[in-house]
């Protein structure tokens, strides 16, 4: 999935695994914030149709 995630440059004697680990903390948290940004914006999308979709499509029609 990422070609870089375990790669040897990240292993060198002077990076240690406790750092190494944090950096990997790191990015799965600023992975997170991505997706929990973009998954408000398709909430909000979906709320927006739905909302239009009933406007459109009174539960009473006078037809």
């Amino acid at each position: 999935m990422f070609p870089f995630w375990m790669s040897s440059c990240c292993h060198s004697s002077t990076i240690s695994q406790r750092s190494y680990r944090q950096h990997q903390l790191e990015f799965l948290k600023w992975m997170r914030d991505g997706l929990e940004t973009r998954l408000a914006a398709v909430n909000a999308a979906i709320a927006t149709m739905e909302r239009q979709i009933n406007e459109e499509n009174p539960t009473n029609p006078t037809a």
